[in-house]
């Protein structure tokens, strides 16, 4: 007897803009990983400033669920800057970051901004391979930036995209 094989269902993420409504989302996406996460509160204060924007990616077909991710980011005098940007540990390795960014990138090019930096924890494998994939460069080094709940600050690496 045969038995058929089922293919499991392929998750289908789309990506949005971020609102308001978002922020509880956010804070917890954000306590995942951060050994100083930002609170609903600190969210709130950084979205009320206009040079502020962002993007939430969330599951298709399952109505308006929480965000499974999403990227907060900056823009002042042509260069963008990515505040902070995090994927739900449970919808990771689908490609969601990659999304995120994209989105950013995309957003960043319709307004001419020159210039796209960020910082990543210099021990972060996934995310630099993601930044360098995007076409990052590294530009500097930030010793001790990363506080670590389990050991001494983490160093972080200042990376940046030209956007022209």
């Amino acid at each position: 007897m045969r038995i058929p094989f089922m293919q499991p269902r392929q998750r289908e993420f789309a990506v949005g803009p971020l609102t308001a409504s978002d922020l509880a989302a956010l804070a917890a996406i954000h306590r995942e990983d951060f050994a100083r996460p930002w609170s609903e509160e600190e969210f709130h204060g950084l979205l009320t400033q206009d040079t502020v924007f962002g993007f939430t990616v969330r599951e298709v077909g399952h109505g308006q669920e929480a965000p499974a991710g999403f990227v907060l980011a900056r823009l002042v005098a042509g260069e963008g800057e990515i505040l902070t940007v995090a994927v739900a540990r449970a919808s990771r390795r689908q490609g969601l970051g990659w999304q995120l960014m994209d989105a950013v990138l995309r957003d960043l090019h319709a307004r001419r901004a020159e210039a796209l930096f960020l910082e990543v924890d210099e021990s972060n494998a996934a995310a630099l391979a993601l930044y360098r994939r995007l076409g990052f460069l590294q530009v500097g080094r930030r010793a001790n930036y990363y506080a670590n709940a389990r050991g001494p600050a983490g160093g972080a690496l200042v990376m940046r995209r030209d956007l022209r």
